[in-house]
């Protein structure tokens, strides 16, 4: 799986862009359908065009134990992002049914559509519109960097935009949901072990900053003439860095548009986006605001998660005591949990710490573990 999965989407640097609604998404689509179809199991995809496949069929009285993750990555990222997680759960369930396993309860696989959002601009906005977190409005008229409205990328995918929505059906089949993941850290390496159990998610927010200018000639223009929203975003970069530094928060302006983007001219608009982590995200996100002279606009926010408390004191001592960490990465397990599905995440070690990045990355035998870890969660769940 691991090797037909591999060359998708794959580009000149090593890593991959797997942005949701393309041609390449719907071959990691049909990849993950073929997968499930392979195994006899139940192809189902809800309204906001999330994919589940399922080992016997749940209904609300009869609410099934899911594991899986998803398959987009960010711009050039690493090939475990995501796709460890489906391709775990897919090994899983291979691994009980060698074994003779028959589940208690029905057993799902799922893959969640754009969750890094690396083209709309929205993290997890699968498991956000399925959850209602979105608003079916709101989502569909996303942009991308060219002008293309969610809407019509799902139309051309052939998802019809008008089912796209909060899904109830789906999410009380959902009984819990567990997502194994590849660390993104060194708190495995750290501790000397192949897999921990996630306690938590700390508070994320991204934010986009219009900076207004005066288009001009770089060469004729006065220092003193000059308004140049470069400088706002300067103090907007900066500021970020000492903010976070100061509230004990994390931050970044990773991402920029300027216009027009020419060497010789001052730009008359600078768009940036900030993502901030931690509980003071919201306010570092002001501060950053103040520094380049205007207001933050909120494109999403997600609080500080705290995963069911039993359930990942269940995982743990399952694990032989598997080690249990939090972490500043956000993922559908944290979407879920806060729209009351019980749900907890495994982590899997990643040797260089590194993440978002080519050089993220798992040894096979730490991957094996994780299979292992996982098929022993579902067959305590499941049982």
């Amino acid at each position: 799986m691991w090797e037909t999965l591999a060359p998708i989407g794959r580009v000149a640097s090593g890593g991959y862009r797997r942005f949701a609604w393309t041609p390449v998404d719907a071959v990691l689509r049909e990849w993950f359908a073929s997968e499930a179809l392979a195994r006899g199991l139940e192809l189902v995809t809800d309204r906001a065009g999330n994919q589940w496949a399922w080992w016997g069929a749940p209904t609300p009285d009869r609410p099934g134990v899911v594991v899986g993750s998803h398959l987009d990555s960010v711009p050039d990222g690493g090939g475990f992002d995501g796709p460890l997680g489906v391709v775990s759960a897919f090994c899983a369930v291979d691994l009980l049914r060698s074994h003779g396993f028959e589940p208690a309860r029905p057993v799902g696989v799922a893959c969640f559509g754009d969750e890094e959002g690396a083209r709309f601009g929205v993290a997890c906005a699968g498991s956000r519109l399925l959850t209602g977190a979105l608003s079916a409005g709101r989502g569909l008229a996303l942009t991308d960097g060219d002008g293309v409205a969610m809407a019509t990328a799902m139309r051309s995918a052939g998802i019809d935009p008008s089912t796209v929505g909060r899904d109830d059906d789906a999410l009380r089949t959902v009984g819990a949901f567990v997502e194994l993941h590849v660390e993104q850290g060194r708190g495995l390496v750290d501790l000397g072990r192949p897999v921990a159990v996630g306690s938590s998610i700390l508070a994320h927010g991204r934010w986009r900053l219009d900076l207004v200018g005066e288009a001009n000639h770089a060469g004729t223009t006065r220092i003193e003439d000059r308004r140049d929203p470069m400088i706002d975003l300067a103090a907007a970069v900066t500021t970020a860095r000492s903010a976070a530094t100061a509230r004990g928060c994390v931050a970044t302006v990773g991402k920029i548009a300027v216009v027009p983007n020419g060497v010789n001219a001052i730009p008359s608009g600078v768009t940036a986006w900030l993502d901030a982590r931690g509980d003071a995200a919201r306010a570092l996100a002001a501060d950053v605001g103040h520094a380049a002279r205007t207001e933050p606009v909120e494109e999403s926010y997600t609080p500080d998660i705290r995963f069911d408390a039993t359930l990942v004191t269940r995982l743990a001592r399952l694990l032989d005591d598997a080690p249990v960490l939090g972490t500043g990465a956000g993922h559908d397990a944290g979407i879920l949990a806060a729209a009351g599905v019980p749900a907890a995440m495994l982590f899997v070690r990643n040797p260089t710490g590194v993440s978002h990045s080519p050089s993220e990355h798992a040894e096979r035998e730490d991957c094996l573990a994780g299979v292992d870890a996982l098929a022993a969660v579902i067959a305590d769940l499941a049982g």
